[in-house]
């Protein structure tokens, strides 16, 4: 199922792949589109250019003795005309020389733009050629993926044989953090109560010196002969309005006993799509909830994520809290956190590097991974809350794997 999962992703990166190869190619045939519409309007512009620039040519040359331009000069009504004169001539001149100098500049922006016109067709060929492989590629990863799939369906007997012990962990696990949630409410409870009779006997103290204090106050004042001044009577017709205290919105748990334990759960939820993986390495074999595997009868359910690992690689916690469970569940070594009221189980361990009721950090190396039952590198990751509800870890996890 792993290979099947594996196979499934390189599929996957590899349509993505070819996705982003359309989407270069769409963007190149754009381009060579556009150069193509420049490199026309640049030659109409350019042959209109030569056009005028040989019909002034010719203007020239059929005006070219001195006899008519100083014909032309001196025909002037008056000295300023023959001054405007002069100057229209040296301007024609000039003209003929921006002529010039926009035909050649043209032509250079002419051929560069068929320049870029041949680089965008040779780099779109070589994308093609690239879509073409990976088009290929493609087709040979799903014929790799039919063939894990006809090896899987060939050991389906085998398989949901150790899907229905893997239910039976799961069944196991079950119970397991809901013994541990019990537990952890019965334990918040004790010490909530303990607290709250705590503070009782302590505001029962209080009143009874109050009242101890009060005696003796009036005591002294019989002693002295003092007469108990009179109680001045205030009536007021004003309005005082009491503000009532803001309800929270939030139902707070049993595992929220305290301040703190309410910031750490807040900080949990805070986080919620930015969490570290448990493990640097690896991908997710079996996502949350149920599964089946196309072309066969094989389905199951998986109430965390599998994360496909080698074997010994380091796992952490994925943030702040406290060791709750440290040791064997059924066959498996178990590691549960609890970050305020959620939980965090980590199994398929091979070793365990922490025990109950150490405080350890976001990154704390909690142990090593394991195998699973065909022997394989994995770990199982799942995040519960107070109500022993799993919920989906890819939910709370940064990023996809």
């Amino acid at each position: 199922m792993a290979q099947v999962a594996a196979v499934q992703r390189k599929i996957a990166a590899r349509e993505e792949l070819i996705n982003t190869i359309n989407k270069q190619v769409r963007a190149m045939e754009e381009t060579i589109y556009q150069n193509e519409l420049e490199i026309y309007r640049l030659r109409k512009e350019l042959d209109t250019l030569k056009q005028k620039y040989a019909q002034s040519i010719v203007f020239a040359y059929k005006n070219r003795s001195s006899y008519q331009y100083l014909n032309f000069l001196f025909s002037s009504t008056s000295f300023n005309d023959a001054l405007k004169r002069v100057t229209y001539l040296k301007s024609y001149r000039q003209l003929r020389e921006t002529q010039v100098n926009t035909i050649l500049k043209t032509q250079e922006v002419l051929q560069a733009k068929i320049g870029s016109l041949n680089n965008s067709k040779k780099e779109q060929s070589a994308v093609l050629a690239n879509q073409q492989s990976s088009l290929k590629d493609l087709e040979q990863d799903k014929k790799e993926k039919d063939l894990a799939v006809k090896e899987l369906k060939g050991k389906e007997k085998e398989v949901m044989t150790q899907i229905k012990q893997k239910d039976k962990q799961r069944q196991e696990m079950k119970n397991a953090i809901a013994a541990v949630i019990k537990r952890e409410q019965d334990e918040a409870k004790r010490l909530a109560k303990l607290e709250e009779d705590r503070k009782r006997k302590q505001k029962l103290e209080e009143d009874r010196i109050a009242k101890e204090k009060a005696k003796k106050e009036k005591a002294d004042e019989i002693a002295a002969n003092k007469p108990k001044p009179a109680e001045k009577k205030t009536t007021s017709t004003e309005t005082t309005f009491v503000e009532k205290p803001k309800t929270q919105s939030r139902d707070y748990s049993p595992l929220e006993s305290t301040d703190e334990l309410k910031a750490i759960s807040l900080k949990f939820e805070n986080n919620r799509g930015r969490l570290p993986w448990p493990v640097s390495a690896g991908f997710v074999s079996i996502h949350f909830g149920s599964y089946i595997i196309p072309g066969s009868k094989i389905k199951g359910n998986c109430d965390g994520v599998e994360i496909a690992v080698p074997k010994g690689t380091s796992v952490k916690s994925v943030a702040d809290g406290t060791v709750i469970y440290s040791g064997d569940i059924g066959a498996e070594q178990v590691v549960i956190v609890k970050h305020g009221k959620y939980l965090t189980t980590y199994s398929h361990l091979s070793s365990i590097n922490v025990s109950k009721g150490q405080e350890v950090k976001a990154g704390t190396l909690l142990g090593k991974s394991g195998t699973d039952l065909d022997g394989e590198g994995v770990l199982l990751f799942m995040v519960t809350n107070d109500k022993n509800t799993n919920l989906n870890p890819e939910s709370w996890l940064a990023g996809k794997r």
